[in-house]
Order: structure tokens, then C-alpha cells, then sequence
């Protein structure tokens, strides 16, 4: 039996980045994959779609060359090959964390884990043989899949996941995409501008529904300009898969639909991988399908942590890298404090992008903050206009008493690339005086943040 400090189970971004930070404090650590490493966002998530995405942009970009005052004649896409490039921008990824687990001296060990009582897991590798190793602390960080619905029972074939989505060897003609959060809103601008006909199906009244309201109804007209079918609250309530294509069944406030398609992915968010990994017979404590921790990830079982997907927060990268560094800080005695979940950004990549942070107007309203909100659309932006970029807004959200920065809410090229300044001056407990005191860079897609926080406050120059 193998006995280390540190093992951590599971290889994406919050399992590796968690093995790292451990090294780094001295702790002899190991780290366990039963795939690849990088786990789903650096193999079938995060990275590979944004290949795909910037496929499917410059692709746009060849289409519309003419109104850059340039030409392209006959621009066209091989499917197959920005598939492949996909693949390989995620292969050398992957292959970017094995050298870090090289350099930072941690054991790969290969197989499934499975937790043990008495801080030990069972690795059984691909020949069936399994092993058994111990440390003072382990990590989980199994992360999470696809959720299917009861009325989309996945086959991969004519009703898919992202994985599928990912790889498919020949595009659709026509694609339904159930579900409008990040994955299935950049999966609809991938198809769509690769030449599918779209249409995404939203049980909820707005598409990306945990968005601003007012980003919701910008991004849907922009989704509807490029000629992709939006239907919200609506729901799918059967598909018929026993011809050529399928057929789906979509319950409407107008009535029922049925929608022919040659594919149905579907895209209504993820399940932890909780099963399997040995919880129950330690006695660590679930609810639903998230692993109970306190603000420092430790589980109700001593010497055992969870982070990332599995945990009751949010289910992006970002926080479970992030999570991941706090818990092994924690676990060495630094000085460390509870992560502000309520300062975690949101992305989503499609085109325009969506980014933001903190609280809708509807959750500061509901709160019973005083409100000074400010809104600067890229049409008034001489870089947006410059670039041929200028659907979008920025608009920020501020307590009127105190000058609280609330909530900052982004739509349009590039934002996913802007928002941390907003992150950044809320951690800092910034005031809206203070953005608009500090200069931005001209000709900016940012100048739109501070000419936003200037509306707020009456006194927006470009407007």
C-alpha cells in the first residue's frame, strides 16, 4: 500500500490545480484518473467547445468578409477538420497536465477509485488488477456529466450530450437543443454558424435563464437575427426516434409542436458524480447528488474533503480550482478565509458572449437595495463600431446608499474577457466613484464599463 499526504481523485480543474497547490506546500500527493488527465473541461468541456467556437467565428468572419471590405471567394468549412482541431487543441492540453504533474513530483496513478474507511482508496486500473493506498488527507474531486431527462433518454445517436456534440462525424442538417444555459447556447451558435438549422427549446421564460433579464432578451434578438428558432417556456415532452430522424413532441403555452429534426441534444445541465467512489460505505454525508462540506471542504468523515462539481456550489471551473486551492491551504494551517460565493463569475461563450457577476436587478430589487443602474450599449463605442461588433450593452447595478458595486451584467464580443475588472473591484469593495476616476484605455471595448458606471451616476459623456 502506497501511503501518501495528499491524494486527490479525480484530474480536472479542481483535481489538478488541487494536487498542484499541494505539492507546492510540501505534501507528498498523488492524484488518480480513470480517463484523461484534465478531466471534462480540458478534454470534453471548457477548452474543446472554445476551439469549436473560434471555428465557427472565423468562419463567420470568411461569410462576412465583404463587410470589412475585403473578399473571399467561396469560403467554405470541412466539418470533419474543425472537429480534429478541436480534439488536438484539447490533446495538447491534457498533455500540458501531465507535464505539470511531472514537474510538480506528483504520482499519477491510472484507474477507478474507490473510497475506503480509514483514509484508503482502491484503485482498480484497466486490467481489473486493484490496488489499495492511503494518506492523511484525501480530496474528492469526481466532478460531473451530462443530466439526462426522463422524456430524453440519451443514446448517442440521435439524442446526445456534449460529448457527442463534440464529435459528431458529419454535421446535422437540422439540430433541436433542449436546454438554453451555457452549454446548450454556445452548442446552438456553433451549429447554427456552421451552416445547421437550430432551434433551442427553454422550459423557462428567457434563455439563459440565470442572466440578467435584460441580457436574456439582447442575447435571444441576436440569436433570432442569425436565423436560430428560440421557443421558451416550452418543453419537450417526447421524442419519437424510430425514423430516419426524430421527431419531437414540445409542449407550448400555445399548444403542442412537433418539431422534426436529425438530432436532439440535449443540453438541460449536469449530475455529480457521486456513485460508485465508495461515499456510502465511509459514512460521508450527501444530500441529493452533492457531497455535504463546510466552508473549508471538509466532509462530515475527518481526513476526507470534497471540491468542485460534487459540492453544492457552482458547477464551473473556475470555483473548483479555486475551491481546490483553499481546501489544501486550509488543510496546511495557513490563514485562509471562506470563499464569496457571491463574486464568482459567469461565462458563456457563444456570440455575443455573456458574462457577469454578482446580482440581477431582480435579486437587488428583491433584496430591497436602492438601485442606480447604468447601461452603455456597443453601438456607442467607437472600437465595438470599428470592429464591426456592435450588438451589446454593459450595464452595472449599484446600491444608491453606499455605492456598493452590486451586479455587473455583460453581452456582446469579448466580454467574457472583460468581466474580471468588475470581479477584481468588487473583491476590493470599490465604489462607482472609483471606476469612473480610474482612466480606460481609448479606442476600448472596456471604456464601455466606465461610460456605464458614469450613466449610473448622470454624467456618461457618449450618450
Amino acid at each position: 500500500m502506497g501511503n501518501f499526504d495528499v491524494i486527490v481523485l479525480g484530474s480536472g480543474p479542481g483535481g489538478y490545480v488541487a494536487a498542484i497547490r499541494a505539492s507546492q506546500l510540501g505534501f507528498k500527493t498523488a492524484i488518480i484518473e480513470k480517463e484523461s488527465l484534465g478531466g471534462v473541461c480540458l478534454n470534453w468541456g471548457c477548452i474543446p467547445t472554445k476551439a469549436l467556437l473560434k471555428s465557427a467565428q472565423v468562419f463567420e468572419y470568411l461569410k462576412h468578409a465583404e463587410d470589412y471590405g475585403l473578399k473571399v471567394d467561396g469560403a467554405d468549412k470541412d466539418f470533419g477538420a474543425v472537429v480534429k482541431r478541436s480534439r488536438n487543441v484539447a490533446d495538447g492540453m491534457s498533455k500540458g497536465v501531465q507535464f505539470l504533474m511531472k514537474k510538480n513530483k506528483i504520482e499519477v496513478i491510472n484507474g477507478a477509485g474507490k473510497l475506503k474507511p480509514g483514509k484508503k482508496i482502491a484503485v482498480t486500473d484497466a486490467d481489473g488488477k486493484t490496488t489499495e493506498y492511503g494518506a492523511d488527507h484525501i480530496v474528492i474531486a469526481t466532478g460531473a456529466r451530462s443530466r439526462e431527462l426522463p422524456s430524453l433518454p440519451q443514446d448517442g445517436k440521435k439524442i446526445i450530450g456534449y460529448r457527442q456534440a463534440m464529435i459528431l462525424e458529419k454535421e446535422p442538417k437540422k439540430m433541436l437543443v433542449v436546454g438554453s444555459g451555457a452549454i446548450g447556447m454556445e452548442f446552438a451558435y456553433f451549429y447554427n454558424a456552421m451552416g445547421t438549422e437550430v432551434t433551442v427549446v427553454e422550459f423557462l421564460p428567457n434563455v439563459v435563464p440565470v442572466e440578467d433579464e435584460e441580457v436574456s432578451k439582447q442575447l435571444e434578438r441576436s440569436f433570432k437575427k442569425v436565423g436560430i428558432k428560440i421557443m421558451t417556456s416550452s418543453e419537450v415532452t417526447k421524442v419519437d426516434t424510430s425514423g430516419e430522424g426524430i421527431k419531437a413532441t414540445v409542449k407550448t403555452s400555445k399548444g403542442e409542436e412537433v418539431l422534426e429534426a436529425d438530432i436532439v441534444l440535449s443540453a438541460v445541465g449536469i449530475k455529480s458524480n457521486i456513485e460508485n467512489i465508495g461515499l456510502e460505505e465511509v459514512g460521508i454525508a450527501t444530500d441529493r447528488d452533492k457531497i455535504m462540506v463546510n466552508d473549508y471542504y471538509q466532509t462530515n468523515i475527518p481526513g476526507y474533503y470534497a471540491i468542485g462539481d460534487v459540492t453544492p456550489g457552482q458547477a464551473l471551473a473556475h470555483v473548483a480550482s479555486a475551491e481546490g486551492i483553499l481546501c489544501l491551504e486550509k488543510i496546511k494551517g495557513l490563514p485562509v478565509e471562506p470563499l464569496d460565493y457571491g463574486n464568482i463569475p459567469g461565462c458563456t461563450y457563444c456570440l455575443p458572449e455573456v458574462a457577469s457577476v454578482g446580482l440581477t436587478e431582480k435579486q437587488a430589487k428583491e433584496k430591497g437595495y436602492e438601485l442606480k443602474i447604468g447601461k452603455f450599449p456597443f453601438s456607442a463605442n467607437g472600437k465595438a463600431q470599428a470592429a464591426g461588433t456592435p450588438d451589446g450593452f454593459i450595464k452595472v447595478i449599484f446600491d444608491a446608499k453606499y455605492g456598493e458595486w452590486l451586479g455587473c451584467h455583460m453581452v456582446g464580443v469579448g466580454v467574457t474577457d472583460m468581466i474580471a475588472e468588475a470581479v477584481v473591484a468588487r473583491k476590493l469593495e470599490t465604489t462607482g466613484h472609483e471606476i469612473l476616476k480610474s482612466v480606460h484605455p481609448h479606442p476600448t471595448m472596456s471604456e464601455a464599463v466606465m461610460e456605464a458606471v458614469a450613466d449610473a451616476y448622470g454624467e456618461v459623456i457618449h450618450l
